[in-house]
């Protein structure tokens, strides 16, 4: 490590940098809630800890769940103390699309209005809530040499749909079985055979697009995308170049009973408030 780079994670350090305040209520008498899990040592570390590891890395993923606003906040805290330690160069978003990119390079640079405003110049999609990317987007408008988008947009994923490209042989039999299984649960088996080959596709070619623009991006780069994306088995770092150096998973988790993961799946675990779980397919019968 250099010297300098050594010197600012040691003044981060001693200065505290202080972790935004819990605003899930599940899970908060964990004795490990807000550390992080490190699958290749099976042991715990501090978010700081995190940030010295991350700091020389020139790409990370950060795996997220989309509706968990704990997520959000800390991938702001995480994104802003590796700023002190380094600049960031590119910060790329699952939630951009590449008819988009054009909307925000005309923004940066410039004094950014109010939410409404700047959600009608970017032509934010309704589906990512804005009270929890807002300031992530705000801070890659402003900080970061680059804001990228890192999907596909509508047309292109609406195409994949309708002429479903094989699936690469990459992908382990084990990985299609969840994949699989992840789309059919989540249409609460109301999906056919011909839906699944198409929604597996469209979910393949937003890995392979992830993994080609951040492999692309000036670095130090780092990604935000839904958790499934940024597994190290099945997402995007399946499609990851193989001369590129392999970019540091971190997934975001709530709290819940399940194993903690292996290597295969990520390289560190940060430990989160859960949301209060959602029937979604009861939501659907009663529709």
């Amino acid at each position: 490590m250099k010297p300098m780079l050594l010197v600012l994670l040691l003044s981060l350090s001693a200065c505290g940098a202080s972790l935004p305040s819990w605003q899930g209520s599940e899970g908060l008498a964990d004795p490990h809630l807000g550390q992080v899990w490190v699958t290749a040592e099976q042991r715990w570390i501090t978010p700081q800890a995190l940030v010295e590891r991350l700091a020389p890395a020139p790409y990370v993923v950060v795996g997220e769940q989309h509706d968990n606003p704990d997520h959000h906040a800390l991938q702001l805290w995480l994104l802003q103390r590796l700023q002190a330690a380094r600049p960031q160069r590119s910060l790329l978003l699952e939630m951009l699309q590449p008819a988009q990119q054009a909307r925000v390079a005309a923004l940066k640079g410039t004094s950014l209005p109010g939410d409404a405003a700047l959600q009608e110049q970017l032509d934010w999609q309704p589906g990512w809530d804005w009270a929890m990317y807002g300031p992530l987007v705000r801070w890659g408008l402003d900080v970061p040499a680059q804001l990228l988008a890192a999907n596909l947009d509508g047309d292109t994923m609406m195409t994949l749909y309708r002429r479903p490209p094989p699936l690469s042989p990459r992908y382990s039999a084990e990985a299609v079985r969840r994949l699989r299984d992840t789309i059919e649960a989540s249409h609460c088996g109301r999906i056919d055979e011909q839906q699944v080959t198409a929604m597996l596709a469209i979910q393949q070619a937003r890995d392979q697009a992830m993994a080609a623009a951040l492999a692309n991006a000036p670095t130090p780069a780092l990604l935000l995308a839904g958790n499934y994306h940024a597994r190290r088995d099945l997402g995007m770092p399946v499609h990851w170049p193989r001369a590129s150096a392999a970019p540091v998973i971190v997934q975001l988790q709530g709290v819940s009973a399940g194993a903690l993961p292996g290597a295969q799946q990520t390289d560190y675990l940060w430990l989160t408030p859960a949301t209060p779980e959602r029937d979604y397919c009861a939501d659907w019968e009663s529709d």
